[in-house]
């Protein structure tokens, strides 16, 4: 099993104006900064593998809650692209009948924004980087024992053989699990991976209402499988 938090980025101008920032590479407000510098995240949480999308919002925010750790970035982490609509007010959306826009209520997995992406299309990706979080299979000849620790087998005439077990690989030992991995990213990709865990299909109200400065626990399992492990409220920054 492997945990996992996502964490949206920070606020940024166009947050704060309303307009749908999609993949448009926006930085956080300096206000934000402050706010984030200040921040702890929970004791658990401290040492956790940090992840992020390339966008610099969410850069920001990892680098800045990660107190100077490396923080890993993958295009897959991306926001949803919203296409046409980016840097508009969802509110004019709204308002126009002939934009097709429509309320996250309504989307369904295949609602796409006019040369979007649609929530199957992150769906396709997240998956694809859940999938290299999880360990390889053992070789088969991988020895289950100590490395340096003697065995002995039986050899083909009856003799008895000794030798020396190889070292495991790492994501076998004791535990079985690869650690905690917090995943700065933004509020598309949280939605599916939220859908994922809770069973939504992007009909009716979400079932997890993503807020800022929260995190929102996760178990992956062997089979790919998304749980939700943490509160459902998520966890708080202080």
């Amino acid at each position: 099993m492997i945990r996992l938090a996502f964490l949206r980025h920070g606020i940024t101008a166009w947050n704060r104006e309303g307009r749908i920032q999609g993949r448009t590479d926006i930085p956080l407000a300096p206000d934000s900064r402050e706010q984030l510098a200040a921040l702890t995240l929970p004791p658990d949480w401290r040492d956790a593998t940090l992840h992020a999308s390339p966008l610099a919002r969410a850069v920001e925010t990892a680098a800045l809650l990660g107190k100077g750790r490396p923080v890993h970035t993958d295009p897959r982490l991306i926001e949803m692209d919203w296409g046409a609509w980016e840097g508009l007010h969802g509110r004019d959306l709204r308002a126009d009948p002939a934009s097709g826009y429509r309320d996250l209520e309504h989307w369904g997995w295949d609602f796409r924004p006019p040369n979007g992406e649609s929530p199957a299309d992150v769906r396709e990706r997240l998956t694809g980087w859940l999938a290299d979080l999880q360990p390889p299979f053992p070789p088969q000849d991988q020895s289950p024992l100590p490395p340096g620790e003697r065995v002995r087998v039986r050899g083909t005439h009856g003799e008895d053989l000794f030798g020396v077990a190889e070292p495991p690989h790492p994501n076998l030992l004791p535990g079985g699990e690869k650690g905690l991995h917090l995943v700065v990213t933004h509020i598309g990709v949280m939605r599916v991976a939220l859908a994922l865990a809770w069973g939504w299909d992007f009909r009716g109200p979400p079932p997890v209402p993503v807020k800022r400065n929260r995190l929102y626990v996760l178990t992956l399992a062997a089979d790919g499988t998304l749980r939700p492990t943490g509160p459902k409220e998520g966890l708080r920054l202080s």
